[in-house]
């Protein structure tokens, strides 16, 4: 079941511009939802779709499995969101800050203290959000958010600016919110490198068109594909005699025999070949193509 689907979502900002073109987006529920791409590749924009920011325009939008155009308040109630940069009062404490906003979504003051248990700012004190770390600004962000108990959690770039303590706490925080809450979450970025330890769920969109969609480990598996073993021997024609001869399929470079990752059991077979037919085998070596590399060729395709 997902919590958010797109059918064929386009927009514009321009005449025969697209900003987005026929995005399909499929967000489980319970899911954290990596949506990754390059600057300018559309994120904000179906964002802002999704919270009704801006009107859509071709293709539809359900939440919850309701149409956003028809249900938009009552949607909206169940969503929290953070978009771009943090908004907040800086000559307010965070739990004045928190007041205000308790006071607008007229929920129970009771979860001013929850939240910022939850976001670990419960130390702040009398201390100016405008005196806070940006981190700590995007923590309190995110209490913001959550205190009306949302079931949908949209994070635009939330990581954006900050020093790696900063990135691995907001990523735990949001780990510790999808456990023990169960809220869904969409995040955007366009460093996979970033949230790759994060998500359950990944979307890749470039120039407006979506490149990829599927688990995480659909990911890795899609670099496993390009994996390959590399072995170097001092006589490159006999071994690759003797890996025809075990049925293995490969290539020759430089010296160099490469083919497709056999089972472990084949490898060790194959290296024992060729030491009992007395080749010296200097490197057997598995190549990977890692996430990130992966990802820039989807983007740049």
């Amino acid at each position: 079941m997902y919590c958010v689907e797109t059918n064929q979502l386009s927009y514009s900002f321009a005449v025969n511009d697209p900003v987005l073109k026929n995005i399909n987006l499929m967000v489980p529920t319970g899911s954290i939802y990596g949506f990754l791409g390059p600057n300018g590749a559309g994120k904000t924009t179906t964002l802002r779709l999704l919270l009704g920011l801006l009107k859509k325009q071709e293709g539809d939008i359900l939440i919850f499995n309701k149409h956003l155009h028809k249900n938009r308040t009552a949607i909206l109630r169940s969503i929290g969101s953070l978009i771009e940069s943090p908004s907040l009062y800086g000559h307010l404490t965070a739990l004045e800050n928190l007041q205000l906003q308790q006071k607008l979504y007229q929920c129970p003051k009771e979860r001013i203290n929850e939240v910022l248990h939850t976001v670990g700012l419960t130390h702040t004190g009398k201390k100016k959000s405008n005196q806070f770390s940006l981190g700590m600004k995007q923590r309190l962000s995110i209490a913001i958010a959550l205190l009306h108990q949302p079931a949908l959690l949209i994070l635009d770039e939330p990581t954006n600016g900050l020093d790696p303590n900063g990135i691995i706490e907001v990523r735990d925080l949001l780990k510790k919110i999808n456990a023990e809450q169960g809220i869904s979450i969409i995040i955007s970025s366009h460093l996979l490198s970033e949230i790759e330890k994060l998500v359950t769920h990944v979307g890749i969109i470039s120039k407006g068109n979506m490149m990829f969609q599927g688990t995480l480990k659909d990911l890795v598996d899609k670099q496993n594909l390009h994996s390959r073993l590399i072995i170097e021997t001092n006589n490159t024609e006999a071994a690759a005699f003797i890996m025809r001869k075990l049925g293995l399929d490969g290539t020759t470079n430089e010296g160099r025999i490469m083919l497709p990752i056999p089972a472990k059991d084949t490898i060790a077979n194959l290296n024992r070949e060729l030491v009992n037919r007395g080749i010296e085998v200097y490197e057997m070596s598995v190549v990977k193509k890692d996430l990130e590399t992966i990802f820039m060729e989807l983007i740049n395709q």
